[in-house]
């Protein structure tokens, strides 16, 4: 007997970081348009951003801030060391700069895609745990936003979770 499936899946793979990333070009101030639910913004309300800079040893400086619900703006700052020859792979840490060395203190963040102008970025990491979608501009199009999110899908992440917060 023969038995046919109606249903399909849709096809996914591991995330997998791009090839290489131009950390000049990627330096500088993005606006967080979402990001899955995670503990270190539970407080944020709106205007995520982060902000990297290119250090002297070529690791990278990070500071991400946000509004939290009574209008104050809080940040968080830590580095960013790159894991792999094209710097598309980084391990993050925002750990006071003396408890650095500790292991398993540094999350994963890896550029799934960027586009050639540096103006739109996802970044996850192996476990699916974690996802954002970045931009330049504090509003992106939503045909751009829609093709990064299946980008996000094909790469397993549920993007059915993913938080919007206004600018």
């Amino acid at each position: 007997m023969i038995s046919l499936s109606s249903t399909t899946q849709a096809e996914t793979a591991a995330p997998r970081a791009v090839d290489q990333v131009d950390i000049q070009k990627y330096a500088g101030k993005w606006y967080e348009i979402a990001h899955l639910p995670m503990y270190f913004q539970r407080k944020c309300v709106s205007n995520i951003t982060a902000q990297y800079s290119v250090n002297a040893d070529q690791t990278m400086g990070v500071l991400n801030s946000c509004r939290i619900a009574n209008r104050e703006m809080i940040s968080s700052e830590g580095i960013a060391y790159p894991q792999n020859e094209g710097n598309s792979k980084l391990k993050v840490s925002f750990l006071h700069p003396g408890l650095r060395w500790m292991p398993f203190t540094k999350g994963h963040y890896w550029v799934l895609r960027v586009d050639s102008e540096y103006k739109v970025a996802l970044v996850g990491g192996p476990s699916n745990k974690y996802l954002w979608i970045l931009s330049r501009e504090p509003q992106l199009d939503e045909a751009t936003y829609q093709s990064y999110l299946e980008t996000a899908k094909h790469y397993g992440y549920d993007i059915t979770k993913l938080i919007k917060l206004p600018h």
